[in-house]
């Protein structure tokens, strides 16, 4: 079995970069403790880009010093000693010391570099061989035709074939869309039997660059505008030379405008332009020259408040400026979420990663990190495609969560609010809204046969029809509908709502499961190496032993769905038949109830946390039970215990908590807290779409 795998490009422009993303994604979603090592890089002071991209992303815990073999200056050092030999030994030496710290290294080889570019893929396929790395050769199909690609995917065959090296596989990046077809049937005349091949075609808005690269790139001042501002795609750029009367007729979606400092017409008109709504909103603004913006325009930006612009400020000329810009290469950086997301959800298109992970001999993993539950989640949601509704569409975190969602090719969305205000919005935040559906409560076809069905189902509480109506313009009831006609599979919301707001309208008429008598919740807790699941920690204040088992019980079935097997733990003060008190016995007689109703289930109970979880602590303890030391499920007796022992574990042992899930409803409803990230949206949406499956 390969414990390693080599991935280098025969020529440039060949977008590497992105293939080595989406491997490594998908190796350290089955693998732990994945490294990664470049052969050649430029510096050992500055952090090469890649292992920058690959360690920030994936938290790989080495030192930038342990993921590389040798600087272009120790290079050109020993070929000046002609000690071509040492090059080799010197890269072998490095890696060999991060392969013992690894179960698996992927390997990027070097980039066409002047000193280089000469011998350039013969030399990585050399080190492949010295490094006994398996080898996937990456051809660019940019502006090629099909007999161009063909004859370059031949001579990489002869040069691998040549080197006498371990071939993996051959990849074909950027192709035109048109020609894959054509492609695929070319590169499966190359390749030998048990290898693979894919063909991945070019996709425009990985080559565009954002303001942060070009910050960094020309060491620019950001003057004006947010973080997030930053990473604003950046489609072209156009020199702010004519008056702005006419230059705004040239200035597009995602134009990068560059214009001397002193040009306040120019700054204040694009900003006008901005907050209008009226026309294309720009990427932003370069200023060039050797002189400082005036205070009246710094004044003017910040009257204008949180204005989605990004302002940068160089001291070169306008020329020289617009000649720089026009040299600078996209990368991939770690804090562009959503361009890394675009990114996967491409490569994931376009590879089959199961023929993937057969090829480098991936075997499923025992244990389960947070990047490897993730990704079994994504993969789940997308084998069965299901349509959630988001009812806060207007808020700024739910629309970076569906943007990302929509990238990743997960689920279908639907947002709900005014189409208007949102399409605004997410036009501020560069959000493409072209595959996700919008709602308007008071603005739809569906706003009378929702009310007629609310009003069946609640007459009987005296509602009327006007009043059915006028509830159905609420987004949490309207949303719930959607999911309860079947219009939706499930819903997410809660980010701006309180608790009460979103989950109530499920309780009238999405209503509890045959057999369950409580709504509950769980939280899946994402360990350095296991996932667990705590419940309730946030629904039920003060359950009795009934509702203790219901919960329970619905846990397990919770922990089933997402793949963990369930060992549960009824959470107390006391361990075993020692304790007294009524906390105690509730838990006890909770236990009881549920071995009484599920006899197959592994259930501990009363049992404390430690010994739940801590083999040692249970041997001394419980040494007879099968869940002590060992436990996948933890219930707690009380909302006030769950809800502070799932926030500081999450606080204390860096764990990723995601939800809560809430269980025990016919459909999947689900809660965010108010304080939640655009990663805990996505996250949600994802579970809840797998639980919409699971019905």
């Amino acid at each position: 079995m390969s414990k390693n795998l080599y991935i280098a490009a025969s020529e440039k422009e060949a977008g590497k970069s992105m293939v080595i993303l989406g491997v490594m994604d998908f190796l350290s979603r089955h693998i732990k403790n994945v490294g990664f090592f470049r052969p050649i890089v430029g510096s050992a002071s500055t952090t090469d880009n890649h292992i920058a991209l690959v360690s920030k992303r994936y938290n790989l815990g080495c030192n930038y010093d342990e993921m590389y073999g040798i600087t272009v200056a120790e290079m050109a050092q020993l070929i000046k000693d002609d000690d071509i030999v040492g090059i080799q030994q010197r890269i072998l030496e490095k890696y060999k010391v991060l392969e013992r710290k690894c179960n698996f290294v992927l390997v990027e080889g070097s980039d066409f570099r002047d000193h280089l570019s000469a011998y350039e893929f013969n030399f990585n396929l050399r080190v492949a061989n010295n490094l006994g790395c398996p080898i996937i050769g990456v051809v660019s199909g940019l502006n090629k035709s099909t007999d161009e690609v063909s004859n370059s995917l031949q001579i990489m065959r002869e040069v691998m074939d040549n080197e006498k090296c371990s071939t993996a596989g051959m990849v074909v990046n950027r192709a035109k869309p048109s020609d894959i077809k054509k492609i695929q049937k070319i590169i499966s005349e190359h390749k030998n039997e048990d290898e693979i091949d894919f063909v991945i075609p070019e996709i425009n808005t990985l080559q565009y660059l954002t303001m942060r690269q070009i910050k960094q790139a020309l060491n620019a001042k950001h003057v004006y505008g947010s973080a997030e501002s930053l990473d604003y795609d950046v489609t072209d750029f156009k020199v702010g030379a004519m008056n702005l009367e006419n230059f705004l007729d040239y200035a597009q979606q995602g134009t990068l405008v560059i214009t001397p400092s002193d040009r306040m017409d120019i700054l204040m008109g694009i900003a006008m332009t901005i907050v209008s709504g009226e026309f294309p909103k720009i990427a932003g603004i370069l200023l060039t020259g050797n002189y400082k913006p005036s205070k009246q325009i710094h004044k003017l930006l910040d009257s204008l408040k949180k204005l989605p612009l990004a302002v940068l400020k160089v001291e070169t000329d306008t020329y020289t400026t617009a000649m720089n810009v026009s040299k600078i290469r996209p990368l991939l950086k770690a804090e562009n979420e959503r361009r890394i997301a675009t990114a996967l959800g491409h490569f994931e298109a376009n590879v089959n990663l199961t023929e993937l992970g057969n090829k480098i001999s991936i075997s499923k993993s025992e244990i389960m990190t947070p990047l490897m539950f993730e990704y079994e989640l994504f993969e789940r949601a997308k084998a069965n495609r299901k349509h959630i509704v988001l009812p806060e569409g207007q808020d700024d975190r739910v629309l970076k969560a569906a943007d990302i969602l929509n990238r990743r090719n997960v689920v279908d969305l639907t947002l709900l609010g005014n189409e208007e205000e949102i399409r605004k919005k997410a036009s501020s935040l560069r959000i493409n809204l072209e595959k996700i559906n919008i709602i308007d409560p008071y603005d739809n076809d569906l706003i009378n046969e929702y009310a007629a069905e609310y009003y069946r189902i609640r007459k009987h509480k005296g509602i009327t029809k006007d009043a059915a109506k006028d509830i159905m313009h609420d987004v949490s009831y309207l949303g719930t509908m959607m999911v309860h006609k079947g219009h939706a599979d499930g819903m997410v919301s809660g980010a701006v709502h309180t608790t009460q707001h979103t989950i109530r309208p499920a309780f009238e008429f999405i209503k509890t499961k045959p057999g369950v008598s409580i709504v509950s919740s769980s939280m899946l807790m994402c360990l350095e190496d296991k996932v667990l699941v705590y419940g309730d920690c946030a629904v039920n204040p003060n359950p009795n032993a009934e509702q203790l088992a219901d919960i329970a019980i619905s846990s397990a079935e919770t922990a089933k769905m997402f793949g963990i097997e369930p060992r549960m733990a009824m959470l107390s003060y006391s361990t075993g038949s020692s304790g007294k008190g009524a906390d105690v016995e509730k838990v006890r007689d909770a236990t009881a109830i549920v071995k009484k109703r599920c006899p197959d289930l592994k259930t501990e109970g009363p049992i404390q946390y430690d010994a739940a979880i801590d083999a040692s602590v249970a041997k001394t303890k419980l040494p007879d039970s099968d869940v002590a030391g060992k436990a996948t499920i933890f219930i707690f007796p009380d909302l006030n215990t769950g809800n502070n022992t799932y926030k500081a574990v999450q606080r204390s042992a860096n764990a990723i908590a995601i939800g809560p899930v809430l269980q025990g409803l016919n459909k999947p409803v689900n809660d965010l807290s108010r304080g939640c990230l655009v990663a805990d949206i996505v996250n949600t949406v994802v579970i809840t779409a797998i639980q919409a499956q699971e019905e």
